[in-house]
């Protein structure tokens, strides 16, 4: 499976942007997926994350309530919109596929894409 992370980019806080990911790889709907993010001088932190049917999905608390994660398996997409932004989520942010949600949980991803950095201006 490979992984294209697109939609980052500089927005004022507030405001919304759009993370998608892009899979190739006819497997990718055995997987599960999951958005990442590192801010400078912090760990990674996973940031949201669906399970491979769709039916279950996960967010660190501090972005409950403002992300939601969504999958497309016809288009092997992924998408993370994100609303109401804050200085804290800046970051660069991953995109990666695990073999289940809680192995994403725990940190542990079989297939990265390259990040894609959103700043959030205060």
């Amino acid at each position: 499976v490979q992984l294209q992370a697109s939609g980052g980019g500089l927005v004022q806080a507030g405001g919304s942007l759009r993370l998608s990911c892009a899979a190739s790889g006819r497997t990718f709907s055995r997987y599960a997926m999951g958005w990442f993010r590192q801010a400078p001088g912090r760990e990674r932190e996973l940031a949201a994350a669906i399970t491979w049917r769709g039916g279950s999905t996960y967010y660190v608390g501090s972005v409950k309530g403002r992300f939601t994660i969504s999958r497309d398996s016809a288009q092997n997409t992924v998408v993370l919109q994100m609303n109401s932004l804050k200085p804290e989520d800046t970051a660069v942010y991953y995109c990666a596929a695990g073999s289940s949600g809680s192995n994403l949980i725990a940190g542990n991803a079989d297939y990265w894409g390259q990040g894609t950095l959103v700043t959030v201006s205060s």
